[in-house]
């Protein structure tokens, strides 16, 4: 019984004292890989967000720590898997196979998988770069509406009619934001070729300057519409360009109530607003 004892210890102390030192090395390396990635990952990241002035700044810190969560699992993921195999290793258990299948699982999940995969790198690139958030209003090519949940996976928009669109991250090529930042008016209206343009011109200012001033607008605007250009002489109408800025999703609102108020103004000063007018000339009888 003593040789047995003395046999396994002649076995175990010295494996503990090569391969058990070794493989405390390795759990305290892996530990420290672990806080050392993780308080990286939290400053850079928080670096690299790019801030939105209209967001508060509870709702930015909610999206930093989303980013980070994400980042640090996945670093978290592959530190402790690769320091399974150096452990495995130092066991003695031949890890060959072990790569080996996992390349032979990670070819077929690549087949299998790599629209998902295409799908949470574009939505981590969504939430990271602040391209939309939840609120915003966007269009996907010919799908619109407003964005109700984003996750890595897939964008879920409701348009005008309440139908909901789930739009997979990976199949957004393009992604225009009609509420980032700040919105614009951006309004073409066509006069008579008669008016006056002069007088038009301060008819529009001063509707803009009212508007802005009222009460319940001016919240809402950040740049009086006022009168850009002559845009365009039409077959019946010279074409006036009105610009302004408005906060984001506002204005369509703005807009309508311009135009409501402009065409009011427009009849209390005789501006004619044309409309399509198609003339007729009958040819002269053959006498």
């Amino acid at each position: 019984m003593q040789n047995l004892n003395k046999a396994i210890i002649d076995f175990i102390l010295p494996w503990l004292l090569e391969h058990g030192i070794r493989i405390a090395i390795i759990v305290v390396g892996l530990w420290i890989a672990h806080k050392f990635a993780e308080a990286i990952l939290s400053k850079t990241i928080r670096k690299m967000v790019k801030t939105d002035r209209f967001a508060s700044e509870e709702e930015e810190i909610k999206r930093e720590d989303t980013i980070i969560n994400i980042m640090v699992i996945s670093i978290h993921v592959a530190i402790w898997v690769l320091g399974g195999l150096m452990i495995l290793s130092e066991i003695g258990i031949n890890i060959t196979p072990l790569i080996a299948a996992a390349g032979i699982g990670g070819l077929a999940f690549g087949f299998g998988g790599q629209y998902l995969i295409s799908d949470l790198i574009s939505g981590l690139f969504i939430i990271l770069e602040n391209q939309y958030r939840i609120g915003d209003v966007v269009c996907f090519d010919k799908t619109c509406g407003l964005v109700e949940k984003i996750t890595l996976r897939r964008t879920i928009l409701r348009d005008l009619d309440g139908t909901v669109h789930n739009v997979p991250n990976g199949q957004i090529k393009t992604a225009s934001n009609l509420s980032h930042e700040y919105a614009r008016v951006n309004l073409n209206i066509g006069v008579d070729y008669s008016t006056n343009l002069e007088k038009v011109i301060k008819v529009i200012n001063r509707v803009g300057n009212e508007l802005t001033e009222d009460k319940n607008w001016k919240e809402d605007i950040i740049k009086t519409p006022q009168f850009l250009r002559v845009d365009e002489f039409a077959d019946s109408a010279i074409v006036i360009k009105i610009l302004g800025e408005t906060k984001p999703l506002r204005q369509w609102d703005v807009t309508g109530e311009l135009r409501k108020r402009l065409k009011i103004a427009f009849d209390n000063e005789g501006i004619v607003i044309p409309f399509n007018q198609l003339v007729l000339h009958k040819a002269p009888e053959n006498g």
